[in-house]
C-alpha cells in the first residue's frame, strides 16, 4: 500500500488531513468547476455512503472534494467541502468499515445520509422494507466478472462454465447473480461454493482453477500485480452481457427524494459532470484515493497507481461509464429495469425476501434530476 498521509496508528488521533500535494490537485478543480450554490438548498453536509472502500468506482464523488478534506481513521469518513457550493461533503467506507450492512439497510437507519450506492438487484430485494431510488447511474455496463488462471480456460459465457463442471467460488451475501443462474440452468447449485471472503487465498491455493467473483475494476491488476503468491495472468468473463444490473446507482430513500427535490436537481447535475471529469482526467483525483485508502484501516485492502491507471483505463475501454441509451450521461433504461425485475423478483421471493408487490421501473429509478445535456463525447 502506498501510504500518502501521516495518520496516527492508535486510536488517540482519529483524523488526518490529506496533505497539499497529494489532494490539491482535485481539489483545485473542485473549486473551480463545481460551484453550483447549495446552501440552503441541500443539507448543511451532504453525505454519500459508499458500500465498499475508496477506489476508482468513486472517483466521481473524490473529484468533488475541496482541498484538503480530513479523514477520520476511526470512523471510516472524508470530509470535506463539496466543491464552492457552500455546502460540505462527507463519504463514508462501506463494506467491512460497517460490518458489511448492504447501503438500502444504512439508508433506512440513518437519517444522516442523504445519497448511497445500491445496485438494482439489492434495490429490488429490499423495495418492500428498505425502499430506494435511484437519481444516477454511475456505470452504464455491469462491472462484475468471474476470473480465472487456468490458461487452458478460454470461457465466452456463463454456459462454458457450466458445461466445464468449474466451481464458481461467490460470497454468501450481496452477490445474487449464482442464484439467478442456477435458477435459468446456467449453473448448477453443486458448483456453486459461496466461501469467498474477499481475499485471493483461495484463488492462490488452487492455481486459479476455480471461477471467482470479482470487479473488473479491480480483482484481475491485483491478483496480476499486487498479489504476489500469485503474480501472473488471469482471464475473466465480464458479466454485463448475462447481467445487466445497473451495479452502481446513486440512490435516496424515496420519502427524503420527496423532501429534497430542490437539492437533487442542482446536485445529480454536479454527480454527472464531476464523472464525466474524472474519465477525462483522473490523475489529480487518484492521488487523493491514494491517500485517502493509505491512511484507513482497510484490514489489509490496498489501492496502487497502477491499479487505478487499469481501473480507469477499463472504465473507457469496456464502456462501464458510458452514456445512457438516450445518450444522458448516468440515464436509466426502464425497460432494461423491468426486464431485471422479471428475472429477479422470483429469487428473492425464494430466498424468503418478498420485493415490493407490483413492483415497477418507477419505484426504482428516476431520470428526473438529470442535466440532460450532460454527455460523454
Amino acid at each position: 500500500m502506498l501510504m500518502l498521509a501521516a495518520c496516527s496508528s492508535g486510536g488517540s488521533e482519529p483524523a488526518a488531513r490529506a496533505s497539499a500535494n497529494a489532494g490539491s490537485g482535485a481539489g483545485s478543480t473542485a473549486a473551480s468547476r463545481y460551484g453550483t450554490p447549495l446552501k440552503g438548498i441541500c443539507p448543511d453536509t451532504v453525505v454519500f455512503q459508499e458500500p465498499w472502500w475508496p477506489g476508482a468506482d468513486y472517483g466521481f464523488a473524490y473529484q468533488l472534494l475541496g482541498p484538503n478534506p480530513v479523514i477520520d481513521r476511526n470512523k471510516n469518513r472524508i470530509t470535506g467541502p463539496l466543491g464552492a457550493t457552500g455546502v460540505t461533503f462527507e463519504i463514508r467506507a462501506g463494506g467491512p468499515a460497517v460490518g458489511f450492512q448492504p447501503t438500502s439497510s444504512l439508508l433506512a437507519q440513518d437519517d444522516s445520509i442523504l445519497v448511497g450506492d445500491v445496485g438494482t438487484d439489492e434495490a429490488i430485494q429490499n423495495s418492500g422494507k428498505a425502499p430506494t431510488v435511484a437519481v444516477f447511474s454511475i456505470y452504464e455496463k455491469n462491472p462484475q466478472v468471474l476470473l480465472w488462471g487456468n490458461p487452458d480456460w478460454n470461457f465466452a459465457s456463463v454456459a462454458d462454465i457450466h458445461r466445464a463442471g468449474v466451481t464458481v467460488l461467490a460470497s454468501e451475501s450481496g452477490t445474487v447473480y449464482p442464484d439467478v443462474f442456477i435458477r435459468e440452468g446456467l449453473l448448477n447449485r453443486s458448483q456453486v461454493d459461496t466461501s469467498y471472503q474477499g481475499t485471493p487465498d483461495r484463488f492462490v491455493a488452487t492455481d486459479g482453477k476455480i471461477a471467482q467473483q470479482g470487479f473488473v475494476t479491480y480483482e484481475p491488476y491485483q491478483l496480476e500485480h499486487d498479489v504476489k503468491a500469485w503474480d501472473k495472468p488471469v482471464r475473466y468473463l465480464l458479466l454485463h452481457d448475462e447481467y445487466p444490473v445497473y451495479r452502481a446507482q446513486l440512490s435516496v430513500r424515496p420519502d427524503k427524494l420527496a423532501a429534497n427535490r430542490a437539492c437533487l436537481a442542482k446536485l445529480v447535475p454536479l454527480f454527472q459532470r464531476a464523472q464525466r471529469d474524472y474519465i477525462a482526467d483522473p490523475g489529480p483525483t487518484n492521488q487523493l484515493l491514494l491517500t485517502v485508502v493509505g491512511s484507513l484501516d482497510t484490514s489489509g485492502f490496498t489501492l496502487s497507481p497502477g491499479l487505478l491507471a487499469d481501473a480507469d483505463t477499463k472504465l473507457k475501454e469496456l464502456g462501464l461509464v458510458a452514456n445512457g441509451t438516450d445518450g444522458v450521461l448516468g440515464s436509466f433504461d426502464t425497460a432494461r429495469v423491468q426486464r431485471l425485475i422479471d428475472r429477479l423478483a422470483p429469487v428473492f421471493e425464494a430466498r424468503g425476501t418478498k420485493p415490493k408487490p407490483g413492483l415497477r421501473p418507477a419505484d426504482l429509478v428516476t431520470n428526473d434530476f438529470l442535466d440532460r445535456s450532460i454527455s460523454l463525447k
